[in-house]
């Protein structure tokens, strides 16, 4: 039933294998089998048909997509189980990549969609509310600032994704706490909204005066990468530190022209789909061996089919070179970075899918062992957050997709071609850190050290990654 081997024809499709499946058709229903399937098999089922999918939207196979896509309706459900959920997230994003093939009809559809600050501020705290990354970003990154500030008398912190106080108001009841009492503290906010800015500043200089600190917040409306460094303020004799969460990646968009490298040809992706569809029949999986081991792995992207895998792309000539250039050229003694853990910034369509696949499901099992599946807000941050990021990194390329997450074992290389050298992380950040994930119950989390940095896991699986940088002298 499968292609011959070494055929790379795209008329043979890979859908056609699931036309032939005998899943015992009954009356009233042109897909009546899905009713009989367990969760485990619908969900490797799910799998199979959205890689087979995949490789038709990336060969440019409308037909053979929308037939996939078909099949994929009768058995998704963004309120069904995980595999249900992030199904219903992966078709709905393979179908808007189709439909921007037709611009009008494209716009069309979306016309009449609306996002709207509060929508923006509510994805975001709910996110921090019903996952502890944030919580372990924040903590870490206050405790590294508090050791780097030792002693220091005024001290400037640039937030470059200013939007959550409780990080900041953590950090000025640590400075309370000092031995030689807190120093003048200024924070200044980036954010391309003024509300959210405004809402910052009522939040942390109403906690200031309580605690009896002198601070200041300055407000930067901007994006990041529309940040004019003079509007930063930063003055001579005051110790700077840097926060960045989940901001960085953005920048990378702006590159994407000058590292484009050819992606894997639709051929070799058929063939891959049609070994693993055979691999999957001589050895059942559970779903969470799918999802976690070598199955989905079979697509892992290789060094080089990531956008910047090169060395030459750490340049300077860049939109985030030069970024990066403007922070080392601040001279702050910490910048404490989080980035997402995963490889969602390969040219080839395949690697993003199947690497996003094993990324948001793991996000997605989080939910699904922690919280109702009717719970309004879980449906949220799936759709809202989840969904529409899934939906920038498989529909959207050039400077559209902003959602192009990379590994330390990327952002460590171009850091320190920036300029910056690592700082250790703290042993007591990462105590507190333990005791946060224990006392809360977020059971399932773990946190583990990764060349000299710390990455958040839900079981074994690394999803955020946690840095801490210096400025360097380049003769050193």
């Amino acid at each position: 039933m499968g292609q011959e081997k070494g055929s790379s024809s795209v008329s043979s499709s890979p859908l056609q294998y699931f036309s032939l499946m005998t899943l015992s058709p009954g009356i009233g229903s042109p897909f009546p089998w899905h009713r009989e399937m367990k969760s485990e098999e619908r969900g490797l089922t799910l799998i199979q048909l959205l890689v087979a999918c995949a490789n038709q939207v990336a060969a440019g196979s409308v037909e053979n997509a929308n037939i996939g896509l078909e099949y994929i309706s009768h058995l998704a459900s963004p309120d069904g189980d995980t595999m249900q959920r992030i199904a219903a997230y992966f078709t709905e994003a393979l179908a808007d990549r189709m439909l921007k093939g037709w611009p009008g009809l494209h716009k069309a559809l979306n016309s009449t969609k609306i996002s709207s600050i509060s929508e923006e501020i509510l994805v975001q705290r709910l996110f921090f509310e019903l996952f502890p990354f944030l919580r372990l970003s924040y903590v870490i990154t206050n405790q590294a600032i508090i050791e780097a500030m030792d002693g220091e008398k005024v001290v400037h912190i640039i937030d470059l994704n200013c939007f959550e106080p409780a990080q900041w108001i953590n950090l000025l009841q640590l400075l309370k706490a000092r031995p030689e009492g807190p120093p003048h503290l200024r924070i200044t906010g980036i954010h391309e909204h003024k509300e959210v800015l405004e809402l910052m500043a009522h939040c942390l200089n109403e906690e200031a005066e309580k605690l009896d600190i002198p601070f200041q917040f300055h407000p930067v409306v901007s994006k990041l990468e529309n940040l004019d460094f003079e509007c930063l303020r930063v003055k001579t004799g005051e110790a700077l530190a840097i926060s960045s969460v989940l901001q960085l990646h953005s920048l990378l968009a702006f590159d994407d022209d000058m590292l484009r490298r050819n992606s894997p040809s639709a051929s070799k992706n058929l063939n891959s789909a049609v070994h693993l569809q055979r691999v999957l029949q001589t050895n059942p999986l559970t779903l969470g061996d799918f999802l976690e081991k070598d199955v989905v792995n079979f697509y892992s992207p290789s060094p080089d089919s990531a956008s910047s895998s090169s060395p030459l792309c750490f340049g300077s000539s860049g939109k985030m070179g030069t970024f990066l250039n403007a922070l080392r050229g601040l001279s702050p003694k910490l910048m404490v970075v989080t980035e997402q853990e995963s490889n969602h910034n390969a040219h080839s369509l395949m690697d993003r899918v199947t690497e996003a696949l094993n990324f948001y499901g793991a996000l997605f099992d989080c939910l699904e062992l922690t919280i109702s599946r009717t719970s309004v807000e879980r449906q949220k941050v799936e759709k809202m957050l989840f969904g529409e990021e899934i939906k920038n990194i498989v529909a959207c390329e050039g400077i559209e997709r902003k959602e192009r997450h990379e590994k330390l074992e990327k952002w460590i290389p171009r850091l320190e071609f920036a300029g910056f050298g690592r700082v250790p992380m703290s042993y007591h950040g990462r105590l507190q850190a333990t005791r946060l994930l224990q006392s809360n119950g977020y059971n399932g989390y773990k946190l583990k050290e990764e060349k000299g940095c710390l990455v958040i896991c839900w079981q074994d699986r690394p999803l955020f990654s946690i840095s801490a940088w210096r400025f360097r002298m380049y003769s050193s």
